[in-house]
């Protein structure tokens, strides 16, 4: 099919020929295009309807995940708290038991108890068939109150053997400071208490104390604790040491060659204070042992044999 155009230009007709393929071929490729992009976009927007729910939906769910992951740490830090506190709490039990085995290896000691027999070096010996009973298992809440349970017994039995230390204490002291036994390892009986002939004027007398005769240089100890009144030269006592025992008890330990002890210092029952000497009136090498009861002399027998 041909066009006739009329034109201007010389004034001569022009003609198209709609018939050529130059024509068609550019036209189609148009069409495609527009029927391509079109589809596409039909795809695009009907992928954006569909996926609208999906994403809304794995939203949630990450949502979800991250408040459960908080939960997790949440839980977690609340565990090691507990962890913590527990182990915290078994810490101080711990050394609760051990200052009650000190205490009780003091008790035990204080008391002259058989160590074989109350040993708190190691652990109680206990034992027993196996029960038929199906075992359970303990939970953390049990745990716990097994614990405050065994934390207030602790500290029960820490007053009660603090008392007993406290009371065993104060009798070994009231028996530590009471005169009882000799004031020489070795030696012998050379003058009793009582009348006598004194061995320098041969007259009676009155002998206050008891004669130990020994070995010059023999060690002299104290008959109980106390405290130094006096140690130096005293007349017929030559040097002297006396101790006060309190409860109106006084010691005297006479006729030294060495004191030992200074006045004012505190000395223990069994404590070197001298050695054996003959100053002072004596006719050789000898303790005068005396003891006073509220200032008067009494008979040091009873002591010098009795158990301390």
């Amino acid at each position: 099919m041909n066009i006739i155009l009329f034109t201007n230009v010389h004034g001569r007709p022009g003609s198209l020929n709609l018939n050529r393929p130059t024509f068609y071929v550019p036209a189609l490729l148009l069409v495609l295009l527009l029927l391509a992009a079109a589809v596409a976009a039909g795809y695009r927007l009907g992928l954006a309807m569909a996926s609208r729910p999906a994403r809304a939906e794995l939203a949630a769910v990450k949502n979800e995940l991250a408040r459960q992951q908080q939960a997790l740490h949440s839980l977690q830090r609340r565990a090691r708290a507990g962890l913590d506190t527990l182990s915290q709490r078994l810490g101080r039990l711990q050394a609760e038991a051990m200052r009650l085995d000190a205490l009780g290896n003091t008790l035990v000691d204080m008391a002259g108890l058989d160590k074989g027999e109350f040993d708190f070096d190691h652990e109680p010996a206990v034992g027993g068939p196996l029960s038929p009973q199906p075992e359970t298992e303990v939970g953390l809440a049990e745990l716990w109150t097994e614990m405050t349970r065994l934390d207030r017994l602790l500290d029960d039995r820490r007053h009660q053997l603090g008392a007993l230390e406290s009371l065993i204490s104060s009798r070994n002291l009231k028996r530590e400071r009471y005169p009882a036994g000799r004031p020489v390892a070795r030696g012998w009986i050379s003058s009793g208490f009582g009348q006598r002939t004194d061995p320098f004027t041969g007259r009676k007398s009155m002998h206050e104390g008891i004669d130990f005769a020994g070995r010059l240089g023999t060690r002299v100890v104290a008959v109980a604790a106390g405290v130094v009144t006096w140690a130096g030269a005293r007349g017929g006592y030559g040097n002297l040491v006396e101790i006060d025992h309190g409860n109106g008890y006084v010691t005297r330990y006479g006729h030294n060659m060495k004191i030992l002890v200074k006045v004012g210092e505190m000395v223990r029952k069994g404590q070197p204070i001298a050695l054996m000497g003959s100053t002072g009136r004596s006719t050789g090498p000898h303790v005068h042992f005396e003891v006073l009861r509220h200032g008067r002399p009494v008979n040091p027998a009873p002591f010098v044999h009795k158990k301390g």
